[in-house]
């Protein structure tokens, strides 16, 4: 499964916009009914209003409907060349706590090789009500 999400990751690399940083990011998210959807990163020159790829993905799939997810990849790089472990910050996995389980799998891949993390073991306080 991680290669078919890191395909559809990769498709969509080139739509992040990133003038800024020249830091693109883009993310596969796969809900449990097997439906994955895409998101990047869109910067904005205010910068706190700056979307990550992460809750790119998550906006589309809960603006369809979706509410149950499984695993999220994550890549990026300087101008769109995947070069490192790009793990979601803090405000993507307080996010995504709001939506998943603490098993839910997050995929980074840097490149060469694959990382899998589950969200408790990435967000071990999280906020909660």
């Amino acid at each position: 499964m991680h290669q078919l999400l890191l395909e559809k990751a990769l498709k969509t690399l080139d739509n992040a916009y990133a003038p800024y940083s020249n830091f693109q990011v883009a993310a596969a998210l796969e809900c449990a009914d097997g439906s994955i959807f895409t998101g990047v990163n869109i910067e904005n020159a205010s910068f706190g209003a700056t979307l990550c790829a992460e809750r790119s993905a998550f906006a589309a799939a809960l603006s369809a409907g979706k509410r149950q997810f499984v695993r999220i990849l994550i890549i990026g790089g300087t101008a769109g060349q995947i070069s490192a472990f790009c793990p979601p910050c803090g405000i993507c996995r307080q996010f995504m706590s709001e939506f998943c389980a603490p098993d839910f799998e997050i995929v980074l891949y840097n490149g060469e090789q694959f990382e899998t993390h589950t969200l408790a073991a990435l967000l071990p306080k999280g906020f909660l009500l």
